[in-house]
């Protein structure tokens, strides 16, 4: 929010101390600090949803680790995936965790997708000259079904039938409007996820590792992994070795 203009009318400007968000940029990453330079997505599909990511987390060139998990479960059907600090999206994601576990056991009922992302937005929003946290939550709940929402830098709320984050997925946003399909099947939906972060994984230098999805839907989640010498590799990549070569032909 910009600071009100040095006027004789008006108030004066605010001090810069006394008011740390007045119209001061956001602080970049630390020197050191661990950057989740990564590509994540989710997807809905008839009854469920599919969440991927990738499994860099990186601090400038270095990779400091190659398998790291980037979703992380807020409840039995809520999942949020995680970009921009490590240290920040984890600690978002621990307070609703918190927060989760204190409403459901008022409640005595799960939450709903809606409310996770209303307690991770706030958060969000309220530390966005803080924090450098993109989100995903998605999830399946008896009163809405299955839903997507984007929560990108800033903390605006967004639902959406699908969703991309981070550094990587500049490079399929052409990929995923031309494939997406609202009547995608989960077998589709998780294709289709797979695919397009192996392309993102392919061109993007930090992003990269394995793939980790998970399946939600009425009967709750299922994780599943593919192996970094299982990622499908595409022609502008230096060439795979023999035993990724092997795997990418069986399976197709």
């Amino acid at each position: 929010m910009a600071g009100y203009m040095s006027s004789s009318r008006g108030p004066p400007a605010p001090d810069a101390d006394a008011h740390p968000q007045a119209g001061l940029p956001r602080q970049p990453l630390k020197e050191g600090d661990i950057s989740m330079g990564t590509t994540i997505m989710a997807v809905t599909f008839a009854g469920g949803v599919v969440l991927g990511a990738d499994s860099r987390t990186s601090t400038g060139s270095y990779i400091a680790n190659r398998v790291a998990d980037k979703i992380t479960p807020l409840s039995d059907k809520v999942y949020i995936l995680r970009s921009g600090s490590a240290s920040d999206t984890q600690a978002i994601a621990g307070y609703v965790q918190l927060y989760i576990a204190q409403h459901q056991a008022d409640v005595n009922e799960e939450i709903t997708v809606k409310t996770a992302v209303h307690l991770a937005q706030s958060i969000a929003y309220q530390n966005k000259d803080k924090m450098q946290a993109g989100l995903i939550l998605a999830g399946w709940d008896k009163q809405a079904g299955a839903s997507v929402w984007a929560i990108p830098l800033g903390g605006t709320m967004l639902k959406v039938p699908y969703a991309m984050g981070g550094s990587g997925s500049a490079y399929i946003y052409g990929f995923c409007d031309k494939y997406w399909r609202s009547d995608m099947t989960e077998a589709e939906a998780k294709a289709f996820v797979v695919k397009a972060l192996s392309h993102a994984m392919s061109r993007d230098a930090s992003s990269g590792g394995c793939i980790r999805t998970v399946i939600i839907d009425k009967d709750g989640p299922r994780r599943d992994f593919l192996q970094g010498n299982s990622v499908p590799v595409h022609w502008e990549e230096i060439v795979a070795p023999a035993t990724a070569r092997l795997a990418n032909q069986a399976a197709a």
